[in-house]
Formats: C-alpha cells, structure tokens, sequence
C-alpha cells in the first residue's frame, strides 16, 4: 500500500523573525510513517519543522507554513491508498506578515488572525483513497472527535487527549469510524501505538475493496 502521511506542527509567519505555531513535535507522525515502512508500505511523508531523525526508506518532503501543507497534500493525493493527516496544522495565521521585524514599542498592539485552509475539508468526498483524521484534545475527547468524523468526512479519526501526547514518547488514543465502531488503545510508546494503528488502517482500506468487488 502507498501511505501518505503528514506530521509536525506549521509555522506561520508574523514577520522574518516571528511566527505563530504549536508544541507538536512531529513523534507521532514519524512513528507511524516508520511502522508503515517496518510493514513493507510505500511511505512519503510531508512534515513540518521538527527535530526527529527521518526514518529509513520514507520519502520526506519539508514544508514549513499550512499554505504550503495543504499544496503537498493534495499534489500527492492521487498517488496514494491512505492518507494519515497527523500533523498538527495551524488553524489560524496572522493576515498580515510584516516585510521587516516589528520594533517592540511602549504600547500594545494588535495581530489580526484568519483561518488557514482547511485540509481535510478540502477533500474530494469521491475518492479511492482512506481518509485518517487526527483529533488532539483537552476535553470532550471523543464528542469532538466524533463531529470532526462527521463533518470533515473522514473515514477513521484517532482521537487522543493533547495533554498526554504533546510533545511526549507516548501517547494513548480511541480510534472512531464511521459506522460508530471505537477501538481504545492504552497508553504505551508511541512507536508501539503505530505499529497498532498501521494494522487497523491496513484491515479498513482490505475490507473497503472487498465490499466494493461484492
């Protein structure tokens, strides 16, 4: 199978010097795309600025700003059997960037922020390819997890509580799908967790093409 899979946070720029971005540190993402290659799958993996070594055999494209995620994204789509969106991509940036550094001065000043572009939202409901979608949060884990299944489309989300796996070699999560099905894995190391989760995404893409030749 061909993963495309997408990991670490995005940098979105105030000035040359400045930028808005989150603790993601990218492990997650990493370790899924290494337990994908472990499992003899085709990995590319897009990523944001992190400092994790590239695993072996994955092919790695860099990208720094959410403008230039969601580009990668769908420019690899087409080529691809599961899409594994893992990357913590920022949901708003500022709307202006500043051509020189901003002085810091006696008085306050205000930052107007705009929404970045909505990846997942953007996909084609009509597609060959599996869609997995991330939810970190630190509340109402599976409620939200559950609406963002429902209204971004996705055909699994692995839901997990940002104050256990931010920035942490471990991590614990509830996998939800589409036909109201939960499967909970305990807390361990996220390269354990991965190799969980390639099995369970591998299952769901094997049974979709098994009902679609029925």
């Amino acid at each position: 199978m061909r993963f495309l899979i997408t990991a670490g946070p995005t940098r979105e720029p105030i000035d040359p010097v400045r930028y808005i971005s989150n603790r993601s540190s990218g492990k997650m993402g990493y370790a899924i795309a290494e337990a994908a290659i472990e499992a003899g799958h085709e990995v590319v993996l897009i990523s944001g600025p992190v400092d994790v070594d590239r695993p072996r055999g994955v092919a790695v494209i860099p990208i720094s700003t959410s403008d230039e995620m969601f580009d990668a994204v769908r420019r690899h789509t087409s080529r691809c059997d599961i899409l594994v969106m893992c990357a913590a991509v920022a949901d708003y940036k500022s709307a202006k960037v500043a051509k020189n550094k901003i002085k810091k001065r006696g008085e306050n000043i205000s930052l107007e922020l705009v929404p970045t572009r909505d990846i997942l939202a953007s996909l084609p409901k009509d597609r060959q390819y599996l869609v997995v979608g991330f939810a970190a949060e630190t509340e109402n884990v599976e409620n939200n997890a559950q609406k963002k299944l429902r209204e971004k489309n996705c055909d699994i989300v692995v839901a997990n509580d940002a104050r256990i796996g931010m920035e942490s070699d471990e991590n614990e999560v509830t996998i939800l799908f589409r036909d109201g099905e939960m499967k909970r894995i305990s807390r361990d190391s996220k390269r354990i967790i991965s190799r969980d989760l390639v099995k369970v995404f591998e299952n769901y893409f094997e049974k979709r093409l098994t009902k679609k030749k029925q």
